[in-house]
């Protein structure tokens, strides 16, 4: 039984390698791998996109890109959201790091403002949501001024 089965799988696999070339040849040649280098940043800089929305304030709400190095975009004040990035890069602290589970927070309410901030900052991949709903997401938020506008 086993000589049969061993025997039946040989000859299987002769067939299939027989018949492979000959398919190829009728269809063509097979498409060339994509390089990768086409899914990944180009230089490692530095491309946001910043949504916000319920500031209270008409002009801070809206959708802008940020690119820094040099500083440009659609970002109200591009060249200072690139100096304070550029500032944040030499301190300890991350301030696209969600605030810990088990942080304790003043109970207070900075309105109701929200942003996400998403892309590569110096390569670094994000995608980071903010909001005003305690002591430690105001914090946060107040981090990343003027990358995010001032909010009362």
């Amino acid at each position: 039984m086993m000589r049969r089965l061993a025997l039946t799988a040989v000859v299987s696999l002769a067939a299939l390698s027989a018949a492979a070339p000959a398919a190829t040849a009728a269809a063509g040649p097979l498409p060339l791998p994509l390089p990768l280098s086409l899914f990944q940043e180009e230089d490692g800089g530095t491309h946001l996109t910043v949504v916000i929305t319920g500031s209270g304030n008409p002009e801070a709400d809206g959708r802008y890109e940020l690119e820094c190095e040099p500083a440009g975009g659609t970002h109200p004040v591009a060249r200072q959201a690139c100096e304070r990035l550029a500032q944040l890069e030499g301190e300890d602290a991350d301030p696209f790091a969600p605030v810990p589970a088990d942080a304790m927070c003043t109970q207070q309410y900075g309105g109701p403002a929200t942003a996400r901030i998403t892309g590569t900052l110096q390569g670094r991949r994000i995608d980071s949501a903010f909001d005003r709903s305690n002591g430690c997401e105001i914090g946060r938020w107040n981090s990343l001024r003027p990358v995010l506008p001032n909010v009362r």
